[in-house]
């Protein structure tokens, strides 16, 4: 009976204990550890709790690592900091049967395909991403604590919340009248003061970011151009208020004059940022703020409208028209120096194809380190979390893939992910 007893104890032991190896000892071939430096060959990594406990030259033995370490062979792989997607939409997909999707499927359901969208997020090699706007907030904020707690396998997630002006892109659009004031978001709003309420709403109901829509959007099923929506004392206003609160803003916008307008109302970041021109370059570089280019999207909606019929005249003329002006436009902003942060709109184009945005950045002409760069060290600055992410240093959190090829050689390397470890837990071997 006792040795039953013993026996019973040790399974009930291993079945609490992490699933993760207090620690790990990773042999990278090549080690790229802080992008924008030079990578490293033949390197050792040592992961404890999670946490980079140190970086070492050459291949150490095990025994080295410390008692009971697991050897993670990635020597014939090139090994570097997890990517950072700086703006999906976690909670669907652009096709044909949006519209039928929307009435079909239930909250809960739309909960479980975020899930599955998240884990695709994950495996395809994007372990942090900021969700920029959802159907309903406050179900990605259940996926983002979801995450965090273990319950579901998926990126760090950095969720928004949303402020757009009535009738504007983020408002509701595109059904009968009845159903436009059922959808309407609490958070859309009107004047400067108006904003300031939904803004401060935004963050009361857990958001870890404000995004904003300064212009009009390619998706919105209004013809209403891709012009300035948002008045400037609404902008001026959404951004002090969401900053006394300790939030970053980021702000959807095309137009020339609606970048402008976000980034003089000091604004952290530009998603898009289609027709960015002299005085917006010269505004990027004067406030610091990130431009998030997110060029996936826009070949997305442009081959959509040319090769599908199921947009709306009004969506496939602005699709085809910002579609095919993006690329040029990034090359111009790069080229100029604006800060670049890793971005797709995933949610537009298929989530787990990511990386599809890394080889359009390089077609446009950035290299491929300031890619990488784009997607690590960049990304985590937006995100005010550059002392746990964006490079493999020690005490940083254990957040790392590896692919088979270099992508500094072939960016497509990105494509196919070979290896994720998020938080120091293996997800993809």
């Amino acid at each position: 009976m006792m040795r039953k007893h013993k026996l019973l104890t040790l399974v009930l032991a291993s079945l609490s204990m992490p699933s993760i190896a207090d620690t790990q000892l990773i042999h990278a071939g090549t080690l790229l550890s802080v992008p924008g430096e030079k990578p490293l060959t033949q390197q050792s990594v040592i992961v404890k709790d999670g946490r980079i406990q140190a970086v070492k030259s050459g291949f150490i033995p095990v025994s080295e690592a410390g008692k009971n370490a697991k050897l993670i062979d990635l020597k014939d792989s090139f090994v570097m900091p997890g990517l950072m997607d700086m703006h999906v939409h976690l909670q669907g997909e652009l096709g044909p049967n949006n519209d039928s999707e929307r009435l079909r499927m239930s909250d809960a359901d739309v909960a479980m395909q975020s899930a599955h969208f998240a884990k695709k997020t994950l495996l395809a090699g994007f372990t942090t991403v900021r969700d920029l706007g959802a159907q309903s907030p406050q179900h990605i904020y259940a996926l983002r604590d979801a995450i965090a707690k273990g319950w579901v396998e998926g990126p760090r997630v950095i969720a928004s919340g949303g402020v757009s002006v009535t009738g504007g892109h983020g408002d509701v659009d595109g059904m009968r009248h009845d159903l436009l004031e059922k959808y309407t978001s609490k958070t859309i709003c009107d004047g400067p003061y108006d904003c300031r309420r939904a803004t401060r709403r935004a963050i009361k109901f857990n958001a870890d970011v404000i995004k904003i829509t300064s212009t009009g959007g390619v998706l919105s099923d209004t013809n209403t151009g891709t012009g300035q929506q948002m008045a400037n004392d609404e902008l001026k206003e959404v951004v002090e208020a969401a900053h006394a609160l300790g939030r970053k803003v980021a702000s959807h916008a095309h137009a020339a004059e609606g970048i402008n307008a976000a980034l003089r109302a000091g604004v952290d970041s530009i998603e898009h940022g289609s027709y960015a021109d002299k005085e917006s370059i010269k505004l990027f570089r004067k406030t610091g703020a990130y431009l998030v280019p997110t060029l996936l999207a826009g070949d997305t909606v442009k081959q959509m409208a040319e090769k599908s019929n199921f947009m709306s005249e009004a969506i496939k003329a602005k699709a085809v028209r910002v579609g095919g002006d993006m690329m040029t436009n990034f090359a111009r902003s790069y080229n100029a120096g604006v800060k670049i942060a890793f971005g797709t709109d995933s949610g537009v184009s298929r989530h787990g194809i990511n990386a599809q945005e890394a080889v359009l950045m390089t077609k446009a002409g950035m290299t491929t380190m300031d890619v990488l760069e784009s997607a690590t060290v960049n990304a985590a600055d937006l995100i005010d979390r550059s002392q746990d992410l964006g490079t493999l240093e020690v005490g940083k959190i254990a957040d790392i893939i590896a692919t088979d090829g270099n992508p500094l050689d072939d960016i497509k390397e990105l494509l196919d992910v070979d290896f994720v470890m998020k938080d120091g837990k293996v997800f993809k071997q």
